[in-house]
């Protein structure tokens, strides 16, 4: 192959090719793995004819290679791609690799790649209410069951912080001994009441998770399920939740993985755009709790906001 100094316009088409961010993103999977177009649009969230545009540029370029398999086509960084294009391709991986889209991708594709397996999961989708409703086609219906394995010992009482329309209320009451909710939304908890009402062990009360209308050490455990990045001060809020703890007591969290997509931001109302696991544990640890953890979940199939992740730690 001639190389980019005598032919400086083949320098010209790999810039071309790395300066997309789809065809970034492509890249990045498929440099790793063998994928369908199919399995390329989900990974990717982009629709079909967008993912087949990028691709056609790519293979021209000389980046991919595609095999058939039965019926489908198959697509792979090629193993002949030019030296001086491989060196432009490390230098834009590099220089990519914390961007927080691919983070995402990495954890849609771990997901599909399970699925492949023979692992994954059926969802099932059901809501009600129009904020549970959003709350299923940004994020699926599973996550609050990752959550609630985390705690579960028969006889605690559970603080619900950021309880919304109490659909994770009502899930705990009847494993636990008594259960508080707590959100500063009124038309929330007004929700909260009708789906709790006949509960005995369920108590709502109105307040931000900054200055929660707890007692000291009043509570075994406290959930926080997609609600921190809604708070002004995420810091204050895992004080918070530390201080209603009593000793030996656990905190759940489950919330968006930090993620750059400033349109979901402002259509979701969000403060904060999700959060890096490690600056999770940071700031539990900075609370006051111990043994924290944090690690992504898997996307669900049909869910279209971000990632989640799932904390947890233990007041000592």
């Amino acid at each position: 192959m001639e190389s980019a100094t005598a032919r400086p316009e083949g320098l010209f088409g790999w810039m071309e090719g790395l300066a997309d961010p789809t065809r970034l993103r492509l890249l990045h999977v498929l440099e790793r793995h063998e994928l369908g177009v199919a399995e390329l649009c989900e990974v990717l969230q982009q629709p079909q004819s967008t993912v087949s545009r990028h691709l056609k540029i790519l293979s021209s370029q000389g980046w991919i290679e595609v095999r058939r398999h039965g019926q489908n086509r198959l697509y792979r960084m090629s193993g002949e791609v030019d030296p001086a294009a491989r060196r432009l391709w490390k230098v834009a991986r590099g220089e990519s690799e914390r961007w927080a889209t691919l983070a995402q991708d990495q954890l849609r594709l771990d997901r599909r790649l399970k699925e492949r397996r023979g692992g994954g999961d059926d969802f099932f989708a059901g809501a009600a209410g129009d904020w549970d409703r959003l709350r299923a086609e940004w994020y699926g219906a599973g996550f609050g069951v990752s959550a609630i394995v985390a705690l579960l010992p028969p006889g605690w009482t559970v603080a619900d912080l950021g309880c919304g329309t109490g659909a994770l209320t009502a899930a705990l009451a009847p494993e636990v001994a008594r259960v508080v909710g707590v959100d500063r939304s009124a038309d929330m908890l007004r929700s909260a009441r009708r789906r709790t009402a006949g509960l005995g062990n369920v108590e709502l009360r109105r307040g931000s998770l900054e200055e929660l209308p707890l007692d000291d050490a009043s509570c075994d455990a406290a959930l926080l399920v997609l609600s921190l990045g809604w708070v002004a001060d995420p810091a204050r809020a895992l004080s918070e939740a530390a201080r209603v703890l009593r000793p030996g007591g656990r905190v759940a969290l489950v919330d968006a993985v930090l993620h750059d997509d400033e349109d979901f931001r402002r259509r979701a109302g969000q403060v904060w755009p999700g959060f890096e696991p490690a600056r999770v544990v940071e700031m539990l640890g900075a609370a006051g709790f111990a043994d924290a953890t944090c690690r992504p979940l898997p996307p669900e199939p049909a869910a279209k906001g971000p990632a989640l992740l799932l904390a947890r730690a233990r007041r000592p």
